[in-house]
């Protein structure tokens, strides 16, 4: 299927130019869902390599802590967008998916999600391999992991393919598996609604 290559490549394509200037979104439609949702992965796997230095403040810790929280709540918002997007391409193209077929239970929006990481790992993963102040040896380890990593990623979209294709021929189903995420929910955290 063609919109996964584009997929592939434009989540490939994104991480290295929004490692070279301030990120931000381009494409409409499916694209540009994956494209923002490919964004949240970006952000926050920044700001997770600041909650772990231990040489800033107490109060960036906090500020990192809560948008953290708030990435990972667009993150998962935007997976469930994706499977609703999804969903509503294969009834519009009336494609069913029959209720005795096997059910897979990981999402296309949940491989796509995937896959983003994993092309930010590889890319990371590609600079440890190419950093200078560091020892032959844990350069060779990390270029022996974005091969394995490539693999991974290789395998999960063709995974990603082959769920498609098996849903589009009626031989396997999914549903959208709602997150329901309680601590960013003002009305569902007790010390969030305890605190009014």
């Amino acid at each position: 299927m063609e919109l996964l290559h584009d997929i592939d490549a434009m989540q490939t394509r994104l991480v290295k130019k929004w490692h070279e200037q301030t990120p931000e979104t381009e494409k409409k439609g499916f694209l540009g869902l994956v494209e923002e949702q490919h964004l949240q992965n970006s952000l926050l796997w920044h700001e997770e390599d600041i909650a772990r230095a231990t040489d800033v403040s107490d109060a960036e810790i906090t500020r990192v802590k809560r948008s953290i929280d708030g990435l990972n709540q667009r993150r998962n918002d935007l997976i469930e967008k994706l499977d609703e997007a999804i969903l509503i391409w294969l009834a519009k193209s009336q494609i069913d998916m029959p209720i005795g077929a096997p059910l897979n239970s990981e999402t296309p929006g949940s491989m796509i999600d995937r896959c983003s990481i994993m092309a930010l790992k590889i890319y990371h993963m590609q600079e440890q391999a190419e950093r200078q102040d560091a020892s032959e040896e844990h350069q060779q380890k990390a270029a022996e992991k974005v091969k394995v990593l490539n693999t991974q990623r290789h395998d999960l979209f063709q995974c990603l393919f082959q769920l498609i294709e098996a849903v589009q021929q009626g031989t396997l189903q999914f549903k959208i598996y709602r997150q329901f995420k309680m601590y960013n929910d003002p009305s569902l955290n007790p010390k969030l609604y305890q605190a009014k």
